[in-house]
């Protein structure tokens, strides 16, 4: 028999039923913290009130503001969040909002935690793939200051210690992970995501659909991640259909987001696959959003691995409410229930950048645990063309 192991988030708890303003205060008294530093988006920060009523909240421990991430988190982006974290000196960075600032704050935290000051300087922090397939990850020390999130959409990120960082030099996004980066404490307000765009609400829970499917057909299992992922899917299946008919409807909403946390807390538990490691590379391709290469890519990577995963398939479809083992139907029938992009084609990507993409695929961590392997630039060309 072969020896496996779960290794557990450090997370400590998910609060929900409460506003998050009044979470996020409760959580710095509860820590003694005395500098709380906020990273968030521009549009929650500069034309809504969620960000603002943490800072009342938080009262003299407010210490600053970060709100010009930019999506993909590229390096200088990171760099600048960074710079201002340093000058701040905080014990406790709260990240409010999507993918991006929760990113931003894992990721700065590790190169805060290594010394790094300037982009070029990220390269010693990244993981990345070795010449004979195997995987390098850095040794990373624990992180200068506690990561508390506030997320608004059901990308996941915040459920994970690993983050995302595209270098555009090289057009690739790297994954950079240490033990404590992610949110020791999340607060799940569904009020806070009425702000979101339907579109990204919508398209990240794709990308939780993402995380549970692929998390069920990891080349190494877990009875963890397969029991979180089953329900999250029934959770989605119900409850992102509801919100897209009535997108004020609180209860669904808070459904979604607990459906993101159980998906979401597979990444880096199991060893995912070509929709997630393609899609890295579609997005620092192209700039697509991380939700829409889920939306375009799971369901024919589903297809290229069903002779793989045929009976772990099966429980997908059924979990989505389809007798017939056919995962990957299931998955494109939900994508475009919701009117999502379900093609390449429909999201205009250029047949020039295909070469771009495939080289950016070969060098992701997730395409080399592909549970029908791949290690050929032809076979991502033909999960391309299923896709196109």
């Amino acid at each position: 028999m072969e020896a496996y192991s779960h290794e557990f988030l450090a997370q400590d708890r998910v609060i929900w039923g409460r506003p998050a303003a009044e979470a996020i205060s409760d959580e710095a008294e509860k820590r003694g913290a005395r500098k709380v530093f906020i990273v968030s988006s521009k549009t929650l920060s500069r034309k809504t009130d969620v960000v603002t009523r943490i800072k009342t909240a938080l009262g003299d421990r407010f210490a600053g503001l970060f709100d010009d991430v930019a999506e993909h988190t590229p390096r200088a982006s990171v760099i600048a969040a960074l710079t201002a974290v340093r000058k701040a000196e905080p014990d406790m960075i709260v990240s409010v909002g999507g993918g991006t600032p929760i990113d931003a704050v894992k990721v700065l935290l590790v190169c805060w935690a290594m010394g790094v000051e300037t982009a070029d300087d990220m390269d010693r922090c990244h993981m990345r793939v070795l010449e004979d397939g195997s995987r390098f990850i850095p040794d990373v020390g624990a992180p200068p200051a506690v990561h508390v999130s506030v997320p608004t959409t059901l990308s996941g990120a915040e459920f994970s210690n690993l983050g995302g960082s595209t270098d555009p030099k090289r057009k690739i996004k790297d994954g950079y992970t240490a033990r404590g980066i992610n949110p020791a404490t999340v607060i799940l307000d569904p009020e806070t995501t009425l702000h979101t765009p339907d579109w990204l609400w919508l398209s990240t829970g794709i990308r939780g659909v993402d995380h549970a499917a692929e998390g069920i057909c990891a080349i190494q299992s877990s009875p963890m991640v397969d029991g979180c992922s089953l329900q999250a899917l029934r959770l989605f299946c119900e409850a992102l259909p509801a919100t897209k008919r009535q997108p004020s409807d609180l209860g669904a909403r808070l459904a979604c987001q607990q459906a993101a946390w159980l998906a979401g807390s597979n990444i880096l538990r199991v060893q995912f696959g070509a929709s997630h490691g393609i899609g890295h590379s579609l997005g620092a391709v192209t700039g697509m959003s991380h939700g829409h290469t889920s939306c375009v890519m799971l369901a024919p990577v589903m297809k290229y691995n069903r002779s793989h995963t045929e009976a772990r398939q099966a429980w997908i479809a059924e979990a989505m409410g389809r007798d017939d083992g056919d995962a990957s139907a299931a998955i494109g029938d939900l994508v475009r229930s919701l009117n999502m992009p379900d093609s390449l084609s429909s999201m205009d990507v250029r047949t020039d950048q295909i070469d771009d993409i495939v080289a950016g695929a070969m060098q992701n961590i997730w395409v080399r645990t592909n549970p029908r392997p791949i290690d050929k630039p032809a076979q991502i060309r033909e999960i391309l063309e299923m896709a196109w």
